[in-house]
């Protein structure tokens, strides 16, 4: 796919400045600039490679006057920065633009979807199946039962979501994503063997959620699992039954969040933080990486460590982590002092 500068010019409302009729096909870093590569300027400290960069358009502030010559064609704009950004927005739903159904799929008799919906080959949708309009599902993705889909969702290749399911507008599923698996729910008997408790809840994502790649997120014992409107969450990370996640909190890779927690709004979790079960986390809340939250935490609260303390506090204390190997010579000196002087 080709763009002129005088296309991208038009997208981001901004001049041309040199060949307008100079296409390119790929993006590039500018330093590392090629032939037919669109590339950008935001960061005065690359102003240098703008002058010996390839890239055949360079996307620069307003503001911007050469003091060499050039050899990119300009694009000038209000923010370099937020116009290139945008640019790579335009340029993913072009991509994606695709709709109809590929063969081999199949889809129920009585599964339902609106206008501008792609289904990649191998998927599948199951019985009573409600799907928005403007939704995107790639190869190889199983919906379940009775799932209801919003619009303007994209669903990656190999994702898996179980019956029941609600996802609303905007969300984005990443591949290896399983929405709706069964909690982690067993009961020990007499004889210390587990009997499995039902899980008959569902999952719940409100709009504008995103889920990363191989990310779990299970469906409930009872009512529902819930990710509210604006959650972002990253790779390979693991969200337990009835768990209940605040508006546009964020969560990084490998955190693992334990049943029946619940997360306020507007937090942000650091990767491999493991919190447990049946606690409630404030807003606004910052839990720095490889924290564990064994408490309930209040609002406003920055938290590191495991178990995890003030945050401050772990920063006063880690002085004296590092320097316990002296101490306790130190204090081994001194018991033979007092020893000898007791002598």
């Amino acid at each position: 796919m080709k763009f002129t500068a005088t296309q991208i010019a038009g997208i981001l409302e901004g001049e041309v400045e040199g060949n307008p009729h100079i296409a390119v096909h790929k993006l590039s870093k500018i330093e590392e600039g090629e032939t037919g590569s669109l590339t950008f300027l935001a960061n005065p400290k690359y102003t240098s490679y703008i002058y010996s960069t390839k890239a055949s358009i360079t996307i620069v502030n307003r503001d911007f006057t050469p003091e060499q010559e050039l050899t990119t064609t300009l694009i000038n704009v209000e923010d370099a920065y937020k116009s290139f950004s945008n640019l790579l927005e335009y340029y993913n739903q072009v991509k994606s633009n695709k709709v109809g159904v590929e063969q081999p799929s199949f889809v129920s008799e009585t599964a339902k979807y609106g206008t501008g919906f792609y289904l990649g080959a191998f998927s599948y949708l199951s019985d009573n199946v409600r799907i928005g309009t403007n939704v995107k599902v790639y190869p190889n993705v199983y919906i379940g039962e009775n799932v209801t889909i919003g619009d303007n969702v994209v669903v990656f290749a190999g994702a898996k979501i179980y019956s029941e399911s609600i996802i609303g507008d905007n969300c984005v599923i990443h591949s290896g994503v399983i929405i709706g698996a069964d909690g982690f729910g067993f009961t020990p008997n007499e004889n210390g063997e587990y009997s499995k408790v039902p899980q008959t809840g569902n999952v719940v994502l409100e709009d504008n959620v995103d889920v990363g790649a191989g990310t779990t997120i299970d469906r409930a014992t009872l009512g529902s699992t819930i990710l509210r409107k604006g959650v972002k969450l990253d790779n390979q990370i693991q969200i337990a039954h009835n768990v209940e996640i605040g508006e546009h909190t964020a969560i990084a890779a490998q955190t693992g969040i334990a049943g029946s927690t619940k997360i306020g709004k507007y937090c942000l979790i650091g990767g491999q933080v493991g919190i447990v079960g049946h606690i409630t986390i404030g807003d606004r809340v910052r839990i720095q990486a490889q924290s564990g939250i064994g408490r309930n935490v209040k609002d406003d609260e920055v938290l590191q460590g495991s178990p995890a303390l003030n945050y401050g506090d772990y920063n006063k204390s880690y002085v004296h982590f590092k320097n316990l190997p002296k101490l306790v010579n130190k204090l081994n000196e001194i018991e033979k002092n007092l020893e000898g002087k007791n002598g």
